[in-house]
C-alpha cells in the first residue's frame, strides 16, 4: 500500500477502526457470485452474530497476515462499547471500486446512532479490508467552479501508458487551432483518481476546467497506486517514488507532447503536496519540461510531516481519547523506524494497518528538493496556502523563500486564507474543513495561468475569456 495522506488524519472519535489496505488482484467473479452488497450485509450479520471465525475465513491471505485471530472480536466488542448495542441493518451501497476491489458501505443503526461498516470486497467475495467509522451522508455531486467555462474547451478520455502500466486519463483542450500552452497535474500522496478526490472535492478537476476555460490543455491521470495497489512496481517489496510517481509523470509530458493542438515546446508540471516535492526530480531528468508550479510542496521529509499534523491535529481539536493517543504514539514509533539508520532494503513498514516497503523511505531519504530546484535553469513558480496544516508555511514556505528567493526563474507568493487544498476559509483549518464542498480558488487560477503565458514575469492578470 502507499499512503494516503491527502487525505489528512481524521479523529476517530467513537469509531472503532480496523482495515489492511493490502489489495491484490483476485480471481475473476463466479457466475453465481451473489452481489457485493448482499455479501457486505451477510458479513455484518455474521459479524453481529459473533462467528467472527466464520468472518476471518473470508479475509484475503494479506489482511489475515495483517489481522491475526481475535482482533475482529476485539474490534467488535470496542464498537459496542462505544455505540451501544447492534440493532440492523439500514442500507448498503457500492461506494466505488479501488483496485481490484469494490469498496460497500453498510449502513448500520446502533443504540446510540449510526455507523457505516466500509469494507473492500474482491470479485470472488473475499474480504480485504474492513473498517468501522461514523456514518456520513452520501457526498452531493461535484459542480462546477464559477471560473470554468465548459463551452470554451473540450474533454476527452486519454489513457497513459507507461511499460505495462495503463493509468486513465482525461485531457481538457480550448476551443480553437492552437497550439495551446499545456500542463501535466500530478497529484498528492497516496492513491489517487484523476481528479484528485477527497470527500466531496475534486482539485485536480478544479484546476483542469480553470486553466483550460482560460486557454491551456491540461492532461490529468489516474496514479498507478490507485489502479495497481501493491503491484504499481515489477516487484513490490521494492517500489519506491518512481514507480509511484515519477516516471508516469514524464510518460505523461511525451503523451502531452504528441497532441495535436498542443505546443511540445511549452509543457510545464502543476503538481500539488507530493507532487509539488517530487517535481525538481522529475523535471532535472526531462528537459522537454518548460517550467514547474508548485502547489503546497514540503521541503521537510514525509514522515516528520505527518508526525507534525498528528500533533496539530490532536493540540486544536477536541481532547484525544485514549485510542486517538495510542494512535499517535504508535505512528511516533512508525516515524522512528522510517528514520532509522538500521532500516535496510527488504524491511517493511507497518502504517495505518498496512504494509509500506521500506524501498519507498530509502529512496526519498536522499533526496531533497531544495537542492534539486536551486540546480533547475527552468522558471519555478512556488504556491503556498497560509491555512495549510499538512504542510505548514511557517517551516516548508519559508525554507523555499530562503532558499530560492534570490534566483530569477523562481516566484514564490503566499494567500493568507487558503488551505491546503487551495480553498478559502477562516480560522486554524482541520480536517472537517475537507468535508465541505469547496473549489480551489481563482485567483490560483489566474495566477498560474498568467505565469505560463508571460513566462514567469507577467505584469498582470489574464482574465477569463
Amino acid at each position: 500500500m502507499v499512503i494516503r495522506r491527502e487525505v489528512p488524519l481524521m479523529r476517530i472519535g467513537a469509531a472503532v477502526l480496523l482495515f489492511a489496505l493490502t489489495f491484490l488482484p483476485l480471481a475473476a467473479q463466479q457466475a453465481n457470485q451473489p452481489s457485493p452488497e448482499l455479501v457486505a450485509k451477510q458479513i455484518v450479520q455474521e459479524i453481529a452474530a459473533g462467528q467472527f471465525a466464520r468472518v476471518e475465513q473470508r479475509y484475503t491471505p494479506q489482511m489475515a497476515a495483517a489481522l491475526p485471530p481475535g482482533r475482529l472480536a476485539a474490534a467488535w466488542a470496542s464498537a459496542l462499547e462505544q455505540e451501544g448495542s447492534f440493532d440492523s441493518v439500514v442500507s448498503s451501497t457500492t461506494a466505488g471500486r479501488v483496485q481490484t476491489f469494490d469498496v460497500i458501505v453498510v449502513v448500520c443503526r446502533f443504540q446510540k446512532g449510526l455507523v457505516d461498516v466500509q469494507m473492500g470486497l474482491a470479485d470472488d467475495g473475499r474480504l480485504g479490508g474492513l473498517r468501522f467509522v461514523p456514518h456520513r451522508e452520501p457526498e452531493p455531486p461535484w459542480t462546477a467552479p464559477p471560473y470554468a467555462k465548459p463551452d470554451l474547451f473540450t474533454e476527452q478520455p486519454l489513457t497513459l501508458v507507461n511499460g505495462k502500466f495503463q493509468l486513465p486519463g482525461s485531457l481538457s483542450v480550448p476551443k480553437g487551432n492552437g497550439p495551446f500552452p499545456a500542463v501535466v497535474l500530478i497529484a498528492g500522496s497516496g492513491p489517487h483518481d484523476e481528479d484528485e478526490t477527497i470527500g466531496p472535492n475534486k482539485p485536480l478537476k478544479d484546476l483542469a476546467w480553470g486553466l483550460a476555460s482560460r486557454g491551456i490543455a491540461v492532461f490529468r491521470y489516474m496514479k498507478r497506486t490507485q489502479r495497481y495497489g501493491p503491484h504499481s512496481s515489477e516487484d513490490p517489496a521494492k517500489l519506491t517514488v518512481d514507480d509511484e510517481t515519477v516516471s508516469d509523470a514524464r510518460s505523461a509530458v511525451t503523451l502531452l507532447a504528441q497532441q495535436k493542438k498542443v505546443d511540445p515546446r511549452r509543457i510545464f508540471l502543476v503538481g500539488h503536496s507530493l507532487g509539488a516535492y517530487l517535481e525538481p526530480r522529475i523535471a532535472s531528468g526531462d528537459p522537454q519540461i518548460a517550467g514547474i508550479v508548485m502547489l503546497a510542496g514540503n521541503t521537510r521529509p514525509l514522515e516528520q510531516l505527518l508526525m507534525d499534523e498528528v500533533h496539530y491535529i490532536l493540540t486544536n481539536g477536541p481532547t484525544p481519547t485514549p485510542d486517538e493517543q495510542k494512535q499517535a504514539a504508535a505512528i511516533e514509533e512508525t516515524v522512528k523506524k522510517i528514520e532509522s539508520p538500521d532500516l535496510k532494503p527488504g524491511d517493511s513498514v507497518n502504517i495505518f494497518g498496512g504494509a509500506m516497503p521500506a524501498s519507498y523511505w530509502l529512496d526519498l531519504r536522499e533526496y531533497h528538493p531544495i537542492a534539486v530546484a536551486q540546480t533547475l535553469p527552468i522558471p519555478i513558480l512556488i504556491l503556498q496556502g497560509g491555512r495549510d496544516f499538512q504542510v505548514p508555511a511557517t517551516t516548508n514556505f519559508d525554507e523555499w523563500k530562503a532558499a530560492l528567493a534570490s534566483h530569477h526563474n523562481v516566484t514564490l507568493k503566499l494567500y493568507p486564507s487558503l488551505n491546503h487544498l487551495f480553498m478559502a476559509g477562516t480560522g486554524p483549518s482541520l480536517p472537517q474543513e475537507y468535508e465541505k464542498p469547496g473549489h480551489v480558488d481563482e485567483q490560483i487560477i489566474a495566477e498560474i495561468a498568467q505565469w505560463i503565458f508571460y513566462g514567469g514575469e507577467s505584469p498582470h492578470l489574464i482574465p477569463a475569456h
